[in-house]
């Protein structure tokens, strides 16, 4: 789908779907849904009387105009309205739009006009929602494919905000492609995205925007004494590989280390896991690093960027680490693996104390780490918490200008004796509860005094349809927030 702006009233364009939006509790539209209202003779006020629509985000009207339809979108409360509304609503249209088959769509940049709202930033979320409400993963199938849009017109009336528009639209482009990258990676199955093809993968991207690639693999990871990443990765056939990205800016006066998780197939280990199904999206966090340094290289932003991915399989077999293992972190401290389901953290630590020794200024790290977070949460919001406190409210304000929700979560210091081992340094996790702040806890002891987010990815899949995600994807969140939180200095 390409989306581009044009000037004009909406009233005069045509297209499959012509999309108009009202704020809740409006009855009388006004602006471009009242000119859409006025020139249709008054079917949108009609309708809304009929259906007594009340205009709630996430629901729409549709009427046939012209050989197609127009789609009358709610944008909630214009109280409550910002960039995040505007991705839901935006991804709201245009799924009602390919629902009556339509492949040509124009539409109003929602909360730009009467909403007061900046219009770059509203064109940047109108478009992330378009192009992940519009996203499907269909490698696999076969036979014809479904009915896609294939363009989006936003359409404005004020010529002054054209060029803000278009920012917004550029902006906006290269977060949800980042994004789609990363929910092809993590949607992939898993006896493909091995950890030696998410290693394929960061050298291609390396190689196309001119970034520095270094990789790993079992013998390099023993031999650099990653204990933790080694012990979990006994059991694997595959080759466990530590995958190195970085992005370097002449002038720099500042370092962020991305880490994500790359568990290409996680098995429980000899903690056997129940149900295993949804496995090979162990490693979003992995994807997201690999799709926002290949954002990074494109947005080329003032500061230096290092990606950094353990990846390997937790799998059973005859070598395969099992519950109550001694293993020797990277920086000597020992580990007693109380439960081999608990690996995330495991492979993290390592990395996190990679990013440490670099003397990085900021680390962000992304994991679908604990059940315990989706618990918590639920499967629409994601856990974050840390140590870096200002880090962590950006990234927040990040997720909701790219359509991620983040909760802060406690990084409570009193959980930590919980860790405590009788044989060894620590354990890596216990039988009580607050699994998602033991497992911070757990990270938080490899961070040192770096200002440190972590991202425990409870909103990794959508077991219903959302506007952004079809039931049964992986949602590849965090990359948005990433993306958006290194645009900064690109500015």
């Amino acid at each position: 789908m390409k989306i581009t702006v044009k000037s004009g009233g909406i009233a005069d364009v045509k297209a499959d779907a012509v999309i108009v939006n009202l704020f809740a509790g409006v009855k009388n539209p006004a602006g471009g849904t009242g000119a859409m209202d006025k020139a249709l003779g008054g079917k949108i006020s009609a309708l809304i009387k009929r259906f007594d629509f009340d205009g709630g985000l996430g629901e729409n009207l549709s009427a046939e105009r012209d050989g197609g339809y127009v789609i009358v979108q709610g944008l909630g409360k214009a109280s409550d309205f910002g960039a995040y509304e505007i991705t839901q609503a935006a991804a709201t249209a245009l799924r009602k739009a390919e629902s009556l088959k339509c492949e040509t769509a124009a539409t109003l940049l929602h909360g730009a006009g009467i909403g007061g709202l900046d219009p770059e930033m509203c064109a940047e979320a109108l478009t992330i929602g378009a192009y992940l409400g519009n996203y499907k993963y269909n490698k696999y199938k076969t036979g014809k494919a479904p009915c896609d849009l294939k363009t989006l017109t936003i359409v404005e009336n004020d010529e002054s905000k054209i060029a803000a528009i278009k920012k917004g639209i550029k902006s906006g482009t290269v977060i949800a492609e980042a994004v789609m990258k990363a929910r092809d990676l993590a949607n992939e199955s898993s006896n493909i995205a091995t950890p030696t093809y998410l290693a394929d993968t960061a050298k291609k991207i390396a190689e196309k925007q001119g970034l520095e690639c270094e990789v790993l693999g079992r013998k390099e990871i023993i031999a650099g004494k990653m204990g933790l990443l080694a012990a979990v990765s006994k059991g694997a056939s595959q080759d466990p590989k530590f995958i190195k990205l970085f992005y370097k800016s002449p002038g720099a006066k500042k370092t962020i280390a991305l880490v994500g998780k790359g568990i290409t197939f996680d098995t429980g280990g000899y903690s056997l896991k129940k149900n295993m199904y949804t496995m090979n999206g162990d490693m979003t966090g992995a994807a997201d690093v690999l799709a926002a340094m290949e954002a990074i290289g494109k947005i080329k932003p003032k500061v230096n960027v290092v990606g950094l991915v353990p990846a390997t399989e937790n799998s059973i077999g005859p070598d395969a680490t099992h519950p109550g293992d001694v293993a020797v972190s990277l920086d000597g401290q020992t580990v007693e693996i109380f439960n081999t389901d608990a690996e995330g953290r495991l492979i993290l630590a390592d990395a996190l104390t990679v990013a440490r020794l670099m003397k990085v200024d900021e680390i962000i790290d992304v994991a679908t780490l604990t059940g315990a977070c989706s618990v918590a949460l639920g499967d629409e919001l994601s856990g974050i918490l840390g140590t870096g406190k200002e880090l962590i409210q950006e990234l927040i304000a990040c997720g909701r200008q790219t359509g991620e929700l983040y909760w802060e979560m406690p990084y409570y210091m009193g959980y930590k004796k919980r860790l405590k081992s009788k044989i060894a340094d620590m354990k890596n996790t216990s039988k009580s509860g607050g699994g998602c702040t033991e497992a911070a806890l757990f990270l938080g002891s490899f961070v040192g005094d770096i200002p440190w987010a972590h991202l425990d990815l409870s909103a990794c899949d959508s077991p219903a349809d959302r506007p952004l995600a079809d039931a049964g994807m992986f949602t590849a969140v965090g990359t948005g927030a990433m993306v958006k939180y290194i645009m900064k200095y690109a500015k």
